[in-house]
């Protein structure tokens, strides 16, 4: 079994930072700070978080704080897969492990039509920010037509459970939905016994 003390670690220092008094862009930062000490490794994400579908990416949930204040996911793309353009309603925040991703970023004029602004790429241990009414409607792929890409998020909810939306970018007709997550279990981040035995 991999060892997965860092996402503990990481897990018990945002739930420090999330407590403190803090606006959010400076939770957020500091958050950014922590995802990318996380992302700067690949050793410890378990294998059965980090397969893909041949169907369509996998979003499994690694962590949800008890009070669904913030919670933290893996997103696995198969090679050429991508979302809808969607929007969060919360604030986020990626975090790129292994692979390349691709992010469309559209903004949504008076009469609801969408606008591809910029498209950026992440590759591993780079992070990106999203605000809710500042960049929060995007359309993520991954940027391999060959390979596997997996990407850490942490959001301002449980992501799961948020009611969002899909959009039609030509038409901007909305289509709403709840993501749910791709699996039944999370990791068990607490047997430190485990570790013990791997080492």
């Amino acid at each position: 079994m991999t060892a997965i003390s860092p996402l503990r670690d990481f897990i018990v220092e945002f739930t420090r930072i999330h407590a403190s008094p803090l606006p959010t862009p400076a939770l957020q930062t500091k958050g950014a700070s922590l995802l990318e000490k996380l992302i700067s490794r690949d050793d410890w994400l378990p294998e059965e978080f980090a397969r893909p579908s041949p169907e369509r990416y996998s979003q499994y949930l690694l962590h949800c704080d008890p009070l669904e204040r913030f919670s933290i996911v893996s997103f696995v793309w198969g090679p050429g897969q991508k979302t809808p353009l969607h929007d969060h309603r919360v604030w986020g925040l990626i975090g790129m492990l292994r692979g390349r991703e691709s992010e469309t970023q559209f903004v949504r004029d008076t009469d609801g039509h969408f606008h591809a602004t910029k498209t950026r790429f992440l590759g591993p241990g780079e992070v990106s920010i999203l605000t809710p009414d500042v960049n929060d409607y995007h359309l993520v792929a991954n940027a391999f037509d060959d390979q596997t890409s997996i990407s850490i998020h942490v959001y301002g909810a449980n992501i799961g459970g948020v009611a969002r939306a899909t959009y039609d970018p030509d038409t901007g007709q909305e289509k709403a939905f709840i993501s749910g997550y791709s699996n039944e279990e999370i990791p068990n981040l607490w047997d430190r016994s485990r570790e013990r035995k791997a080492a």
